[in-house]
């Protein structure tokens, strides 16, 4: 068997940890499997460099900061050699240049393009232990670029395609994955199995456990991911296609604190308005989420919308930058707000989600600022100051407690 195992940064975070994980990854290489390991950087190394990077430069360019933390993996995967060599078993470090790990050129927030694979099958079959670097790949101008917070998920699942692996291991500091984050909700459940589609909206909504494009990856090229605890030997959760058992109505409620509001008022109410918008955000790689168009007066309209914390200023320069061409009154940006999910594809056969959700929370006196539905999922705006209240009775309400 060909095992891909990725592990996060508390995983590795000191001496003992990635002792931890060596022996872990040797148990399975002395079974005769391949074993694979994908390593992010240690602990809260990234966010030091980070402090690094700003007290030098208070906004530093992209570029450089992706090559300042290139350095954090690098780290990790040799050190992980090191630790495995010592235990007697062979393994070897390889960096996205090394491997070669193609992407585009969007630095902060790359895509991977392709995964040149013959240098890992041949260490493989050298009968080492191959320990690449997480979230990190090569553009077209060889330049370093980094695949967005938590990329390390995509660069496994990524591997685990291309090498066609029987098996894809997400290892992190909790069990699985649970029906909302156990940190605010402390009697959130463990699930068993969840499908890509759910974990896919989960992900990108604020759940920590999954980078939202390893999900995407893995449900189009069919990899099974298994997330569980490097801190014990749990069964943890496997995220597929379909599951067996009969669904719940919810599978999870997830919450993201880094979302960002940005009011456009006074928008000329006619044909083109909002592509023009929304485009000239498209050109910058902003994304967006929750979208709310509300009529003003005198033939006039609001456009209201929701972006990650690390994009709002770049969104309300462009946005700035632009006046001319959008002809619109004002624009204001409000931080102090949250977004609230419910995710579950059992709410395809349930009618009454929403309203249950909204009861619950006017039951709490929140109010709600901005809403957005899919099939799957209900997602509402709220006030930060409202959110772990708001999370914790939202999960109570829909009987996801252990």
């Amino acid at each position: 068997m060909l095992i891909v195992k990725k592990f996060g940064g508390t995983s590795v975070a000191n001496k003992e940890r990635i002792f931890n994980v060596a022996r872990r990854c040797i148990e399975d290489y002395q079974k005769g499997n391949d074993v694979v390991v994908v390593l992010s950087a240690m602990g809260k190394y990234t966010d030091e460099l980070i402090a690094k990077a700003e007290d030098i430069n208070p906004k530093p360019p992209k570029r450089e900061m992706d090559m300042l933390f290139t350095i954090g993996e690098q780290m990790s995967v040799s050190l992980m050699a090191m630790a495995m060599e010592s235990l007697g078993v062979r393994a070897v470090s390889l960096n996205a240049f090394q491997v070669a790990m193609h992407t585009t050129s969007t630095y902060g927030n790359a895509r991977l393009k392709r995964i040149d694979s013959e240098r890992i099958r041949h260490e493989l079959d050298d009968r080492k232990i191959v320990i690449v670097t997480g979230f990190q790949g090569v553009n077209k101008f060889d330049d370093y670029t980094t695949l967005g917070r938590g990329g390390s998920d995509t660069t496994a699942v990524a591997l685990a395609a291309a090498l066609h692996a029987d098996a894809c291991e997400i290892y992190t500091d909790v069990d699985g994955v649970f029906t909302a984050d156990p940190r605010l909700v402390k009697n959130a459940r463990k699930l068993d199995e969840i499908t890509y589609d759910e974990m896919l909206d989960l992900a990108t909504l604020g759940a920590g456990v999954l980078h939202n494009r390893s999900v995407e990856m893995a449900k189009k090229y069919g990899v099974q991911l298994v997330v569980r605890s490097s801190l014990n030997n749990s069964e943890g959760t496997v995220v597929k296609e379909d599951v067996k058992v009969e669904r719940m109505l919810i599978s999870g409620v997830a919450l993201d604190r880094d979302a960002d509001r940005i009011a456009v008022m006074g928008l000329k109410d006619e044909p083109g308005i909002a592509f023009k918008l929304f485009d000239c955000l498209a050109k910058k790689n902003i994304n967006v989420d929750v979208i709310l168009q509300s009529i003003g007066r005198h033939n006039t309209k609001d456009i209201s919308f929701t972006v990650s914390d690390k994009d709002v200023d770049d969104a309300m320069a462009v946005i700035e930058a632009n006046k001319a061409r959008l002809n619109f009154e004002d624009v204001q940006c409000s931080k102090d707000v949250a977004k609230l999910s419910i995710v579950g594809a059992g709410m395809m056969s349930n009618p009454g989600v929403a309203a249950k959700m909204f009861e619950c929370l006017f039951n709490e006196d929140i109010n709600i600022n901005m809403i957005s539905t899919s099939e799957i999922r209900v997602t509402v705006l709220i006030n930060e100051k409202d959110a772990e209240r708001a999370i914790n009775a939202v999960h109570d309400a829909f009987g996801l407690s252990e």
